[in-house]
């Protein structure tokens, strides 16, 4: 499921090391626990404290984080350029014209 949702259009050999990727990297129950972190972690307050430039790249039909949500928190921070790129995949790949 993670996959399909990082992932929808990736090469088969890219799911491939994803998912293994994912197998290796923790535990079933970890994975749980660090999604559990990461739907705590809330930065909101402090963007508008960043001092630097910031390219923010994000896929306009992501799965994982909504286009609308990426537009929102780099409008948030001062120096940030938006740059929205025509792709589904979370993790893009060099492949694509994205």
């Amino acid at each position: 499921m993670c996959t399909t949702l990082f992932l929808p259009d990736a090469p088969t050999e890219e799911i491939d090391r994803f998912n293994e990727l994912q197998r290796l990297s923790t535990s079933p129950e970890k994975a749980v626990r660090l999604q559990s972190a990461f739907a705590e972690i809330d930065v909101r307050d402090m963007l508008a404290k960043v001092e630097v430039a910031i390219l923010v790249l994000h896929p306009r039909d992501d799965s994982v984080v909504p286009f609308a949500l990426g537009r929102e928190r780099a409008a948030t921070i001062p120096c940030a350029q938006f740059v929205p790129l025509e792709s589904r995949n979370h993790m893009v790949f060099e492949n694509e014209p994205a």
